[in-house]
């Protein structure tokens, strides 16, 4: 498996914590994320539905790294969730500094290594300038 197959299935692993606490641990997800909101049960489900999702493409693209709708369908997932993360510190303030810190150093790394290994993984495909 290469590099980048290996850091995804690390992150989807480490949002299968984040699916966890969404569904049986709300505190620590408050916690580890949204720090400075009020959360329910029902917020907690639907982000760990929402982050099982991400998972699964992470699992899924790193033993399809070749599979380009796959490939983009995980990369958007990357962007759509710091942009949602940016947007909840930045707008709605619900998230520490710390928090957000950590969310970007996995989401920024995934989305800059997913962009330059873009045209890396085509099978029988040639690279064009």
């Amino acid at each position: 498996m290469k590099a980048l197959g290996w850091w995804l299935m690390l992150v989807g692993s480490l949002r299968l914590a984040s699916v966890w606490f969404g569904f049986f641990d709300i505190w620590a997800l408050r916690l580890a994320v949204f720090s400075n909101a009020t959360m329910t049960e029902v917020h907690g489900r639907t982000f760990g539905v929402w982050t099982l999702l991400t998972c699964t493409l992470c699992f899924l693209c790193a033993f399809n790294l070749d599979n380009k709708p796959l490939y983009l369908a995980t990369f958007l997932s990357f962007i759509y969730a710091f942009g949602h993360f940016l947007t909840e510190y930045l707008i709605y303030q619900t998230m520490a500094v710390a928090n957000l810190t950590t969310v970007s150093i996995f989401a920024g790394t995934s989305i800059v290594w997913m962009l330059i290994q873009w045209n890396a993984h085509q099978k029988g495909h040639p690279k064009h300038s």
